[in-house]
């Protein structure tokens, strides 16, 4: 059996091009709550039950940051795997509320693509990523520029 190849080579990129990556994440309670702890957002309407209850949504929402991190990470096998390094990240906006036990998903739209004018064995894509949940709801959306390598 073949392994199968992390990322791809910027040649293998199609402007237009829309991914719909493999990988998914159910987030749990104890993910949430570890990310919490992690970076230090303490805020109680992401680890108390009580606090949140009395709010908008009437539950805990999941840390925002965590939803943006599992969606790049999801990307990575299609997008980022042969990367030289992510460039940047740009317009990262929370359309809708992510909760516990919500499943995330991402499909990739390839936006633009350029070669390096200075090294010839790279090159830039310019891709706008969209997170969903198990109902279809469109969650989080943001872009990146990143430096792949170029076929040799």
């Amino acid at each position: 059996m073949k392994p199968s190849p992390l990322g791809h080579y910027y040649d293998e990129f199609e402007i237009g091009q829309i991914i719909q990556h493999n990988l998914s994440k159910t987030i749990f309670e104890s993910d949430n709550n570890f990310f919490s702890l992690l970076t230090m957002n303490h805020h109680p309407v992401h680890t108390n039950i009580d606090y949140a209850k009395n709010n908008q949504h009437g539950k805990p929402l999941v840390v925002g940051t965590l939803v943006f991190s599992l969606a790049v990470g999801i990307t990575v096998p299609d997008i980022s795997g042969k990367a030289i390094a992510n460039l940047g990240y740009e317009n990262v906006e929370h359309l809708a509320p992510v909760f516990i036990n919500d499943t995330i998903y991402v499909r990739t739209t390839i936006l633009d693509k350029k070669k390096s004018k200075t090294k010839s064995d790279r090159g830039k894509i310019y891709v706008e990523s969209i997170a969903y949940n198990q109902d279809g709801i469109d969650v989080l959306k943001f872009r990146r520029t990143v430096l792949v390598k170029i076929i040799t």
